[in-house]
């Protein structure tokens, strides 16, 4: 069972492809109307012919006998097709969310709605019907999710991406689109493509709502990861060091990682990029990379934009949406990192796998392993894999920007196999 997206106007629909569920389905509301059929011809058939010429002699009575059991008959096969019906839903997955109940929100009703198509099912694609697009996990927010989609049709929407944010980190990710008009914020004092990569960005053009911090000053001074201490100063400090300037051994310089590139770097994506500094330094390099964050803390997205670089709003929960062996190169450092869950990791690099290419790079920078044990799990992971090390480096480092003590981190460039 499988799903198609199709692009119709400015949105995107999803549909539900026909299964063996729902061949099955057909089949067995087929098989239903027939022998309702049969039972029907049966019982009109096998009276005696005494009470065949009763009837003859009372053709009033005759014809009120056949309409009764003509109404029963249909409402049995009405009984019986709704009941398929709601099968078949439950087979292919259908309404995962329950939106007849009170509190949901209209819009979202709407766009929940199921759209039979207009000439019945496609005899291409297998299509029969339009199922909108969200997220399964939905259901477990719906109050948060109602919210989310109440506001006034074709007028402002409410200042709410926070909300937004906290489904989509809830799981509820695709969230169901809206149809309100998003504040715009005038983008003064942008710079031109590549001087815009060091230039700095205007607060003015940024969206501070639902964020501690209101200014970079405050910004630079939290530690908003261990990739990002002070990463929003990209006039001065480290910032302006990094990957080209090594503090120690688990940091590489990017001449040397392109240097091991087989077939050449075109186009890469880095997984968690704080404020997109990888990515312009990679943009000097003719090298195209998109940075996956969110607006954690910080308005990451906005000031990756504002630096002439592709920011892509999405949680690590989610799949990639890239087609399978299209990337160059693969960047990624803690923000790897599933917890205290190894299943979720485990999914993760399987993705990352999906979409590197043949002889493509996979760069883990200095990824914080908190004791050996998650060292050892994650090097028996990544040896699933099969890649070639073309660079293994782990040791420690002092968390200068917390507490000070010594920590362990692993850093290695990585090449994809070709597997027949």
């Amino acid at each position: 069972m499988g799903s198609v997206s199709l692009k119709i106007g400015d949105g995107t629909a999803r549909f539900k492809r026909a299964s063996f569920c729902s061949s099955a389905v057909n089949i067995l509301m087929l098989f239903s109307v027939l022998t309702t059929n049969l039972f029907a011809l049966y019982a009109f058939t096998s009276s005696s012919k005494d009470h065949q010429t009763h009837l003859f002699h009372n053709p009033h009575k005759n014809l009120s006998v056949i309409s009764e059991h003509v109404s029963l008959i249909l409402r049995e096969i009405a009984s019986s097709q709704k009941k398929l019906v709601k099968m078949e839903k439950y087979l292919l997955g259908y309404e995962t969310m329950d939106i007849s109940r009170p509190n949901i929100a209209s819009e979202l009703k709407l766009f929940l709605k199921h759209h039979q198509l207009p000439l019945g099912k496609d005899s291409r694609t297998g299509i029969t019907e339009m199922v909108a697009s969200v997220g399964h996990s939905c259901e477990k927010s719906a109050d948060l999710l109602s919210q989310y989609m109440t506001y006034k049709v074709s007028g402002p929407c409410p200042d709410d991406w926070s909300l937004g944010q906290k489904l989509i980190l809830r799981g509820c990710e695709p969230l169901p689109r809206r149809r309100c008009i998003t504040k715009s914020v005038q983008k003064v004092g942008l710079y031109r493509f590549p001087v815009s990569l060091w230039k700095p960005v205007s607060e003015k053009i940024l969206t501070w709502s639902g964020l501690g911090c209101k200014n970079f000053e405050c910004l630079n001074r939290k530690k908003l990861g261990r990739d990002c201490v002070g990463c929003f100063n990209i006039t001065s400090g480290y910032e302006t060091q990094k990957f080209v300037k090594a503090r120690g051994k688990n940091d590489f310089i990017i001449d040397d990682m392109l240097a091991l590139a087989s077939g050449g770097i075109r186009i890469g994506f880095d997984i968690g990029g704080g404020s997109g500094t990888f990515a312009a330094r990679m943009a000097e390099r003719n090298v195209t990379v998109i940075t996956n964050t969110l607006n954690v803390d910080a308005p990451f997205s906005e000031f990756i934009a504002a630096r002439g670089l592709f920011p892509l709003y999405l949680s690590l929960d989610h799949r990639f949406p890239f087609y399978d062996n299209v990337f160059d190169l693969i960047h990624a450092s803690s923000g790897l990192d599933g917890g205290d869950k190894p299943e979720k990791l485990e999914f993760l690099m399987f993705d990352i796998d999906r979409i590197l290419r043949a002889g493509g790079l996979f760069w883990l920078d200095n990824f914080y392993c908190a004791n050996d044990e998650k060292k050892t799990a994650l090097t028996r992971l990544i040896e699933r894999f099969g890649y070639k090390k073309l660079k293994w480096v782990a040791g420690e480092k002092v968390d200068t920007a917390g507490s000070g003590k010594s920590e362990v981190y692993l850093s290695a460039v990585l090449q994809k196999p070709a597997r027949v």
